[in-house]
């Protein structure tokens, strides 16, 4: 039996109630976590009916399902639940063979994909999803940039849904630059991943202007009730003139020029650091926004990368590197 996308979802969450030894689940503690999860993927209230939890757990035990080995102890009159097997959870369960088929449907489809305009990505999820197909539990074959320690990912899901449904959210936010919290009214409109971490940009209803904000800063996240408002920025555009997320509207467009060492220039010509990049004997040229994600990311090659111009920027990189000098 095909299961779909909610059950999924309360099979997942069940299985992270199951497995913490740390705290009793009662079958209202199990209904209340799903419907929690349910509301923050869709942005809504969303029922789980008491029924429903059993029949999801007769199912996780099943030969069908995934073999849990859930038990009830009880607890005067009432029982909670856990797995009698501290170290069992379903995601370390095998593919079954009709998961393994629709993998290998899913795979086939992506194949057929490749080369198309606007999905460049499409090789990066064909390898991942090759590496769960092949793998048979031994040898790892390929790892990715991903860490699995990053904080805010929670927010992604929810904060997709609520751009997508066009949804005013209150955003509770702490920055690095402020010891107390913040409170934003926002109209989400994208959602950016830079330097592993992951950004959202909205209009601030308050102070009226494009905001972005870092997920990893983010506190928490409900529905307001104040009217959205559209916008008509084109995203591929806004990135277009920086490096990063950082745009400031007021600043234009300048020529940055880059003496490079000459065991640097491979690298740079294979990864180039920009989409305006030209590259003429030892001297690297771009067109971009001067930002501090630029500055950052020259001073990351060290001694490798001079700036010639402009001199703004010249100065600028001066003063980060005295303060640095200053630590030593």
């Amino acid at each position: 039996m095909a299961v779909n996308k909610n059950a999924l979802i309360r099979y997942k969450t069940l299985d992270k109630c199951f497995s913490n030894q740390f705290r009793n689940y009662y079958i209202d503690d199990l209904i209340n976590e799903c419907s929690i999860v349910l509301k923050e993927l869709y942005g809504e209230d969303t029922s789980v009916s008491r029924r429903q939890i059993l029949y999801d757990m007769e199912f996780m035990e099943s030969d069908a399902g995934y073999e849990a080995p859930i038990i009830g102890i009880k607890d005067g009159r009432k029982k909670f639940y856990r797995y009698e097997d501290p170290n069992f959870t379903i995601q370390n369960k095998p593919l079954n063979q009709e998961e393994q088929l629709a993998l290998e449907n899913t795979l086939e489809l992506l194949s057929r994909m490749k080369g198309i305009p606007g999905i460049d990505a499409i090789e990066n999820i064909e390898a991942k999803l090759n590496e769960v197909k092949d793998n048979k539990g031994n040898q790892k074959l390929i790892s990715f940039e991903e860490s699995e320690f990053l904080i805010g990912l929670e927010h992604l899901t929810p904060l997709y849904n609520f751009i997508k449904n066009n949804q005013t959210i209150k955003i509770v936010y702490q920055s690095f630059k402020t010891e107390n919290e913040q409170e934003f009214c926002i109209s989400p409109y994208h959602l950016k991943q830079f330097n592993k971490r992951w950004f959202l940009f909205g209009w601030n209803h308050k102070d009226q202007y494009l905001q972005n904000l870092a997920l990893d800063r983010i506190q928490g996240i409900e529905i307001n009730k104040e009217t959205y408002i559209p916008t008509e920025v084109d995203f591929d555009e806004y990135f277009e003139d920086i490096i990063g997320v950082t745009n400031n509207i007021e600043n234009k467009l300048v020529s940055v020029r880059i003496e490079l060492s000459d065991h640097i220039i491979p690298y740079i010509k294979s990864k180039p650091i920009h989409g305006s990049q030209k590259i003429a004997e030892n001297r690297l040229q771009i067109k971009v926004k001067l930002n501090y994600e630029l500055e950052s990311l020259i001073l990351s090659y060290g001694e490798n990368m001079k700036v010639i111009e402009p001199i703004e920027l010249v100065q600028r990189l001066k003063e980060r590197i005295e303060k640095l000098q200053d630590l030593y």
